[in-house]
């Protein structure tokens, strides 16, 4: 199958197109390297450095004629898009848009697009699914689900399908550690030089780590399944920064020294996300435990050194 990966370049984007070439698919990758690295691409994947805001991916559609859009650029940095909304819904509301836009015109038969918790805000329920009310607490998360409608729009109109995934914490090799980067690429970036890390609050707030080559198979399965259905990518369980600490701390052999900040303004305190339905839809499950993606991740901050 021809499939264009948008963000291919990115730390999520490269395990998916990694992915989707293992499992024989025919892949080109679009990233505009504001975030992602070509170096992240392997060897055989056309690459074309465009931004999805841009008319000129016209070209690019004309030239490859996708059957199907993995959609994974976007601005992620959840403090700027409340800092600045409008450059964030330009990037993911308009941007994804013109995406669509081009998906129609060419004929692409279905997108499978990267949404977030971020959607839920602070949930209700734990573990979080898919019914949760929306209640987005950033111009990230309401940009993100205000793509998911569109998605559906686009479905009744002209016939373009869709799967949504929205991923809990996505941690692995090659994860950025600076900038917006996630605390498991935080931390174990800083423990392999032996550098501080900062604690905000208690350390007690939990997240759902997901290990990236898992959100990869989720989008290779979805290429095929779960048509116009929205599906949550995770673990289903709980861990607490103290307790993904102790962990790297473990298996790196080093204690690490800890600093501590007060906690941020408006962070969730808890979350985890409930994955029975991507299990029903998708046959897909996640496979790589906790201590084994924090090893790889470990592994490959350490081989930069």
């Amino acid at each position: 199958m021809r499939v264009l990966v948008t963000g291919g370049a990115g730390f999520i984007g490269s395990h998916i197109v990694r992915r989707l070439m293992e499992h024989g698919h025919d892949v080109a990758v679009l990233d505009n390297l504001s975030r992602g690295r070509e170096e992240n691409l392997p060897r055989g994947v056309r690459f074309y450095r465009a931004d999805v805001t841009s008319w000129e991916i016209g070209e690019i559609f004309a030239k490859e004629e996708p059957e199907c859009v993995v959609h994974q650029a976007a601005q992620i940095d959840v403090r700027r898009s409340v800092a600045d909304p409008a450059m964030d819904a330009r990037v993911n509301i308009i941007g994804s848009i013109n995406l669509l836009e081009h998906c129609r015109k060419t004929g692409v038969r279905k997108v499978v697009y990267a949404s977030s918790a971020a959607v839920y805000g602070d949930p209700q329920i734990l573990p979080v699914p898919e019914e949760h009310p929306i209640l987005a607490t950033s111009g990230y998360g309401v940009s993100k689900h205000t793509v998911e409608h569109y998605l559906e729009v686009y479905r009744k109109l002209y016939g373009l399908d869709y799967t949504v995934l929205r991923y809990a914490n996505v941690y692995g090799p090659r994860q950025d550690p600076l900038g917006e980067g996630g605390v498991v690429a935080i931390f174990s970036h800083r423990i392999a030089r032996r550098l501080a890390v900062t604690i905000f609050g208690d350390g007690e707030q939990t997240r759902d780590y997901v290990f990236a080559g898992d959100v990869a198979e989720a989008n290779a399965l979805a290429l095929t399944k779960a048509g116009g259905e929205v599906l949550n990518i995770s673990t289903g369980v709980e861990v607490s920064v103290n307790q993904l600490l102790r962990a790297l701390e473990e298996l790196s052999g080093r204690k690490a020294e800890v600093r501590h900040a007060p906690e941020r303004p408006g962070e969730i305190r808890r979350s985890a996300l409930d994955n029975s339905r991507a299990r029903r839809s998708l046959g897909w499950a996640p496979k790589v435990p906790l201590s084994e993606g924090l090893e790889q991740v470990l592994a490959y901050e350490m081989s930069r050194l």
